[in-house]
Parts: structure tokens; C-alpha cells; sequence
């Protein structure tokens, strides 16, 4: 058997560690215990009544145009602003709230495009798309 001399006999010179792992662990027990336990449920405001696709038709759809011209067209009728204005109020009041869809025509003023979004944003339309946006990737340069 071999033995250890007393007479080779030096302090350790290694730290125990043992006490400072059941530290950690005893903190990271009382951390996990007092974070909140996370709920399973989610608080959602779900429509009253019948689906809406059931008895009510398709909303409508309003197309908004802006030709190269500078000219505007709401559901193929020129309009000026003024009565642009008015037709995004009458269907900012309307219920359901119809869509309205922007096309610029290509080539058509960005100024003007411009003028008619801030218009539209002023009247407070919530239902408002873009239409074509994939057509612009690209830009050609006028030669």
C-alpha cells in the first residue's frame, strides 16, 4: 500500500469550492422563486355577433388613381382634391370602413402622389393598401 510520508505533508494550496457552488445554487433558487410565473392566457378582444363573411358582403373597394397627367381618379371618375377630400370623409364615416386602394400610373408626378397620401392621411382612413408595388422594382431611366 502506498502511503503518504508525513514528513512530504503540505497545506493544500487549492480552494474549496463545494461552499460556493451551494451559494450559487441557493441564489439561483431563490431567483427562479421570485420571477413571476408567466399566465396562459391572453386577455383578446373578439368580434361580437355572426362571422362577418357569413352575412355581410365583400367590403368595398374604392381604387384611388394618380395619372401621369397629374389628374386623379377614384373608382374611374376624375376628381380634384376637394372632392377627393370629401369622398375619404364619406367613407371614413361609412360601417364596415370600405378599402381604399392607391395605383399611381407609372411615370405619374411624385410630387403629386405625394399630396394625395398626405390627403389621405389626413382624412384618418384606417383601411388603406398600395396596389402594383411589385411592378416598381425596377426603375427605367427616361432616355
Amino acid at each position: 500500500m502506498a502511503f503518504a510520508s508525513t514528513s512530504s505533508v503540505r497545506p493544500l494550496s487549492e480552494m474549496n469550492t463545494t461552499p460556493l457552488i451551494d451559494v450559487m445554487l441557493v441564489l439561483l433558487i431563490m431567483l427562479i422563486m421570485t420571477i413571476p410565473l408567466s399566465t396562459n392566457s391572453l386577455d383578446v378582444d373578439l368580434p361580437q355577433g355572426p362571422p362577418p363573411f357569413l352575412d355581410q358582403p365583400h367590403p368595398v373597394r374604392n381604387l384611388l388613381v394618380v395619372e401621369r397627367d397629374g389628374g386623379l381618379r377614384w373608382n374611374d371618375s376624375l376628381v380634384t382634391e376637394a372632392q377627393l377630400a370629401g369622398l375619404l370623409g364619406e367613407v371614413r364615416a361609412m360601417r364596415p370602413e370600405p378599402e381604399v386602394q392607391f395605383r399611381p400610373e407609372p411615370n405619374a408626378s411624385y410630387e403629386r402622389s405625394a399630396r394625395v397620401l398626405l390627403l389621405v392621411k389626413q382624412s384618418q382612413v384606417s383601411r388603406f393598401g398600395f396596389l402594383d408595388n411589385e411592378k416598381y422594382r425596377t426603375f427605367d431611366r427616361p432616355r
